[in-house]
């Protein structure tokens, strides 16, 4: 009947919703093996130029000459020129940009989420007499210091590409928030609750089952900071709910897992609207 349908319904919209997220993933997926190839390349010619160097400055090899100073200094320069051009490629494909200051350098971390454009965070570093953040816009309970203090000192690609995968994480779980009030408000209970860093949302919605309407508690717990997607979510409904809510509950609890919050949503919306 109308239940076996909207069960139906269900599950083709989880699927479609399902395959769509394995679409995206396996976009992001070949744009970090993008970014590794440039990186992989900037090592290779990196390791090329120290040879070079090497050769030209041991004594008893062919082609050397007694006065090495002038062509070792263009080598140097040469190499420092393809490193540079390769590590700027490397950041382009991550979203990351830069340019030389008076004191050092200043990167802008631009950050989307599926293909949406949303905020860019710039970075002033100095770079003598050791590299140090001079300046920033990054949200103050983005762990900037702590990532600093791990990576800034050894490997700088590091340091911009995890600050790089806070960014975007938190940007996309506040993106979601907004999609989610924007366009599906009429099904939120009360007031949707978040913290700053948008890593723990609770809220309520309503679920429709043989002619009444029953709300259902979420709690959404973003243990890994680095991601869009919830690590534990938690469902609740009151307790006159009729028992066949709580396979409803389970689906939506796999669902929110699998996509972002107003993907779920609309998976449950277009479900019921063909119902109706």
């Amino acid at each position: 009947g109308v239940l076996a349908h909207l069960e139906l319904l269900e599950a083709q919209a989880h699927e479609a919703a399902v395959k769509q997220e394995e679409r995206e993933q396996q976009e992001e997926k070949l744009a970090r093996l993008k970014a590794r190839v440039q990186e992989l390349r900037l090592q290779r010619d990196e390791l090329r130029a120290k040879v070079d160097l090497q050769q030209k400055g041991e004594p008893g090899k062919e082609g050397a000459v007694p006065n090495l100073a002038q062509p070792t200094a263009r080598a140097v320069i040469e190499w420092k020129i393809r490193s540079i051009k390769a590590m700027l490629q490397v950041f382009y494909l991550t979203g990351i940009s830069g340019k030389l200051t008076k004191q050092g350098v200043c990167f802008c971390i631009s950050t989307a989420y599926e293909g949406t454009y949303l905020d860019s965070y710039y970075l002033d570093l100095l770079t003598k007499p050791e590299v140090q953040i001079y300046r920033h816009s990054v949200p103050v309970f983005i762990p900037l210091h702590q990532i600093a203090k791990k990576y800034l000192q050894t490997d700088i690609r590091r340091f911009l590409s995890v600050l790089s995968d806070h960014l975007n994480a938190y940007v996309g779980r506040r993106h979601q928030v907004d999609q989610l009030q924007e366009h599906f408000s009429d099904q939120i209970e009360g007031t949707l609750q978040r913290n700053s860093l948008c890593n723990l949302l609770v809220f309520n919605y309503n679920v429709s089952s043989t002619s009444k309407t029953f709300p259902f508690n979420v709690r959404l717990l973003y243990g890994d900071l680095c991601h869009s997607l919830p690590t534990e979510v938690t469902i609740s409904c009151t307790p006159d709910a009729p028992a066949s809510l709580a396979e409803t509950a389970a689906a939506h609890s796999d669902l929110f897992r699998r996509v972002g919050l107003h993907k779920a949503f609309r998976s449950f919306s277009g479900a019921a609207g063909s119902v109706a």
